[in-house]
Order: structure tokens, then C-alpha cells, then sequence
């Protein structure tokens, strides 16, 4: 008996979710909104159409605080941008670089575009808080 109730839990403890709060700090205005996405693999980094999760939160000056809610254990890279606009998307210039403040987890911005999602990856094993700012 003890057997079958240890498999009937066992995908409870396998399936732990987690919360990551994010906290966009800098943020320039109260104008628009901060958006966050995270991303749980290489091949989809900074593409806007396979973000694993994103939420996003009215701006608040100084800092903004948004909580992904419910991700399972394993290795992420966070996206933060200032939505000042309220458009809903990064604005760009006609090259590409983007004309609203951004960061990442860990990683920062390079000369000629933005960090690897190596540079910016950690793992989640449990409720976690992560401050990126942005510029």
C-alpha cells in the first residue's frame, strides 16, 4: 500500500512550479508598460514568437516588479523592455538597434547586439528574484 501511495504523489514532487520575480530596474517613467519574457533554450532566444512565458506590468518610475508564475525547474534567460509606448513591441531604428530600454539576466548588451542566451542563462530550482537593469 505504501508502494502505490508513493506513486500516486510522485508527480506532485516531480512537477514543482516555481515563481521568478523580475525587477526592471532604471525605469525611466511611469509611462507604458515593462514587459518581461524568458526563454528556455538557444534556439528560441529573442524570438518574439517562442517566448516560453512573458507578463507584463504597468511602468512604475524607479523600478517595476513583475512575477512569472509557474515554471517548472530548469535554465532560463530573462528579456526586459520599456514598453514606453504601450505598442506592445521593442521599437527599432532602420537598423534594428532598439530605440527603447532593455536588459537581461546576467548578460549585457554588446558593441554589435545583444548577449548569447549562454551569457545570460541560470538555472531555477526554486521561488527566485532577479533584478535586470535596463538602459
Amino acid at each position: 500500500m505504501k508502494l502505490f501511495s508513493l506513486i500516486l504523489l510522485l508527480p506532485i514532487f516531480t512537477m514543482a512550479q516555481f515563481d521568478l520575480t523580475v525587477t526592471a530596474e532604471n525605469v525611466t517613467s511611469n509611462d507604458g508598460k515593462v514587459s518581461v519574457a524568458v526563454y528556455d533554450t538557444e534556439e528560441n532566444w529573442l524570438k518574439f514568437d517562442k517566448v516560453f512565458k512573458a507578463d507584463s506590468a504597468p511602468s512604475q518610475k524607479g523600478s517595476t516588479k513583475i512575477v512569472i508564475k509557474d515554471l517548472p525547474k530548469g535554465t532560463y534567460a530573462v528579456a526586459v523592455f520599456h514598453d514606453e509606448n504601450g505598442n506592445d513591441k521593442l521599437d527599432t531604428n532602420m537598423l534594428g538597434i532598439p530605440k527603447e530600454p532593455l536588459g537581461f539576466s546576467i548578460g549585457k548588451m554588446k558593441t554589435f547586439g545583444p548577449p548569447s542566451f549562454e551569457d545570460c542563462a541560470f538555472e531555477l530550482t526554486s521561488d527566485q528574484s532577479i533584478s535586470v537593469p535596463i538602459k
